[in-house]
């Protein structure tokens, strides 16, 4: 048991590792439709590429979805809608009118009798309410045929013959010529006008009911292609029919191919295509990014990112195919890049893309925009932290997207008649998603513990309270970390180097000498020198005790690990020098370990350069006569040294780079010491 736990405990990291193979393999999976994969791969308007394909199985051919949505809205234009009827309105209309006419009649007004009124109105009111009428405005024709059902019955009639109350003033003109009743004209109308209320409404629920009952039968297969039977030569170009055969034939395949006899041999092909999408990132980043193989966290971030976007897409596909371009994938090598690099972020982006490809509908279209996309993005994407570059990018993914899109349409239907724009405000969309980045990248600094360019510009204030605090207690040690950033962000940006982190390093890199700021010789205001009073090895465990008092402040301050990385290396494990020498003198003997920094060495090039560029400085103020040959000595003094004592050995920087990074140094030191050429008098 002991045994057990002691290798579980040496292996923890890498079992860390294996599970979170298998859970991310598992929920990908999961997420995956449940159905196999057709093993043709084709497009409209391209040629088939294959040998002549003959029919597996029988199969019926599938009606287009163009073809299908015509015959359902012929169905819809040409059903017989339901009206209600409702026997017990006439009574009271009836009842309403006499009453009515019972106030406003006026012997002395009218010379018709009331009673011959009354006749009028009451068989006015029971011929029309028999037809039925109604206040509802319908497109119908007059000859429309229509159902009213009245109670239990149903019957047949036209929908001219439905009584309008806006047809109420013909209708009583005509009453009063045929009648010769003109004097009664107006009573008639306005006691006629307040009294009709409709007894027929349009029963919609029934009506549609009808609808549906009727598209339900419509046969949404065309014909039958036999077993045998050929259904495509190659060479031919996949259009018209031919291209609604194999989407049948593909449809069929994926119904027939996902049964419980199969299930698991499905599983199986799934487990190995994604595992091997995995396993390759994990190779990648052990032989190529070991920094980031080795740090469980940012392993942990990248399958995270992986699986967020793969859910994404899948939502989404559940709400409707149309929206597959609103995601915005491309946000996921733009933020991979900002924590990480360009490298890192596409092929992480391609093997995401890999994993899409089985889940959206035209894969082959839609892993080419994806792909194109995710390379401007790399391309395109620079110093994050500016606002502008993110916006400027993402008009470049956006109009990637509209080209690419567009050029598809064309290829495929030959024409852009039938174009749909709005497919171009999805990409306007999945643009308008991207500029989410800048949010998401704050909340994974907080949750993850990364840092961005965008954290590390906020750390370059020299206003922030550590830095003014440096500047308080030790101002020649800020002045001397200011002039290492300038050098080693000149560097930075010769090599392709990260300049941004380099630089904040620079401006951090020394702050534990807050701790004892008079016993570093910038920060002495006279000639009297603190450590004259010490033994050599009391004070060389002042000098090399910065590095470690920086390291607690820094954790105190809750600086990123990538910042603390320059405090911890940029001394590497040199010597220091001056107090070993002179411990030798004193007592002719020194142990070396006494007088070494703890290390570790640079581990990046970033690291590397802000050694060389701290060095330099610092050296450069024992310069009695700065001289462009005494600079360039001394500079090339240093770093060989440096290189000898094998400080470099970790920094995965070449000598090509270190001898670029020399002449920036020497250029920016006869610029700093303003050396010019002496002419002749």
């Amino acid at each position: 048991m002991k045994n057990l736990f002691s290798l579980f405990a040496k292996n923890q990291s890498l079992i860390y590792k294996v599970f979170l193979f298998i859970l991310s393999t598992l929920l990908v999976i999961y997420f995956l439709p449940k159905g196999g994969q057709f093993k043709y791969n084709f497009q409209k308007g391209k040629p088939w590429q294959y040998e002549n394909l003959y029919a597996p199985f029988s199969f019926t051919i599938k009606k287009h979805e163009d073809t299908l949505k015509k015959e359902r809205e012929q169905i819809r234009n040409n059903a017989v809608p339901y009206f209600e009827y409702n026997n017990e309105i006439e009574a009271s209309v009836l009842e309403n009118f006499n009453n009515k006419l019972e106030t406003k009649y006026v012997d002395s007004l009218y010379a018709t009798p009331q009673n011959t009124i009354k006749k009028i109105g009451d068989r006015f009111i029971s011929e029309t309410y028999k037809k039925g009428v109604t206040d509802e405005i319908h497109t119908y024709d007059g000859d429309k045929l229509i159902y009213l059902k009245n109670g239990n019955e149903i019957e047949e009639r036209s929908y001219s013959q439905l009584f309008k109350k806006e047809n109420l003033n013909k209708k009583i003109r005509e009453l009063v010529e045929k009648n010769n009743i003109e004097d009664a004209q107006a009573l008639l109308y306005n006691l006629l006008s307040e009294v009709l209320d409709p007894n027929v409404k349009l029963n919609t629920k029934l009506t549609e009911a009808s609808i549906d009952a009727e598209i339900k039968t419509i046969n949404p297969n065309r014909g039958i292609i036999e077993k045998g039977g050929r259904i495509i030569a190659k060479g031919e170009v996949v259009e018209g029919d031919k291209y609604q055969v194999l989407n049948s034939l593909k449809a069929e395949f994926d119904s027939q191919i996902w049964s419980k006899n199969n299930y698991l041999w499905l599983l199986v092909g799934y487990s190995m295509l994604v595992s091997l999408v995995f396993l390759m990132l994990f190779l990648f980043l052990k032989n190529y990014r070991p920094y980031i193989y080795h740090n469980n966290t940012k392993v942990t971030f990248i399958f995270f990112n992986i699986l967020l976007m793969v859910f994404l897409t899948t939502l989404v596909l559940k709400v409707h195919s149309d929206y597959v371009y609103v995601v915005p994938i491309c946000i996921l090598p733009l933020i991979l890049k900002a924590f990480f690099d360009p490298r890192v972020g596409l092929f992480v982006h391609v093997l995401t893309i890999l994993l899409l490809g089985f889940i959206v509908p035209n894969s082959f279209e839609y892993m080419f925009l994806q792909f194109i996309a995710g390379i401007v993005t790399i391309l395109t994407v620079s110093e994050l932290y500016k606002r502008a570059n993110l916006f400027i990018s993402v008009g470049q993914i956006t109009l990637i997207y509209i080209l690419g899109y567009f050029a598809f349409f064309v290829i495929q239907e030959g024409n852009i008649q039938t174009l749909q724009w709005e497919n171009f405000g999805y990409f306007i969309l999945c643009g308008l998603a991207t500029l989410f980045a800048h949010p998401l990248i704050y909340f994974y600094e907080k949750i993850f513990g990364l840092v961005s360019d965008v954290s590390l510009l906020e750390l370059s204030d020299t206003n922030s309270k550590l830095l003014k605090e440096l500047s308080n207690k030790a101002p020649g040690t800020f002045h001397h970390s200011l002039n290492v950033a300038n050098l080693a962000e000149a560097a930075a940006n010769e090599i392709g180097a990260n300049s941004m982190l380099v630089r904040v390093g620079a401006l951090y890199h020394d702050i534990g000498k807050m701790q004892n700021p008079t016993m570093f010789t910038e920060n002495q205001a006279n000639s009297i020198n603190s450590h004259n009073e010490l033994d050599p090895k009391e004070s060389a465990k002042i000098i090399i005790d910065h590095v470690i008092k920086g390291i607690e402040i820094a954790r105190k301050h809750n600086l990123p690990d990538r910042v603390i990385d320059f405090i911890r290396t940029h001394h590497g494990t040199s010597l220091v020098y001056y107090f070993y020498s002179k411990e030798r003198e004193e007592h002719g003997e020194a142990n070396k370990e006494d007088f070494i920094y703890p290390g570790p060495i640079p581990f990046s090039k970033e690291t590397a350069i802000l050694m060389m560029a701290d060095s330099v400085e610092a050296a450069s103020k024992s310069l009695k006569e700065p001289s462009s040959t005494s600079i360039d000595e001394f500079v090339e003094k240093i770093i060989n040294n440096q290189m000898a004592q094998g400080q470099f050995l970790n920094a995965n920087i070449t000598f090509k780079e270190i001898e670029m990074i020399k002449k920036v140094l020497k250029k920016k030191l006869n610029n700093i010491y303003h050396l010019r050429v002496e002419y002749p008098e």
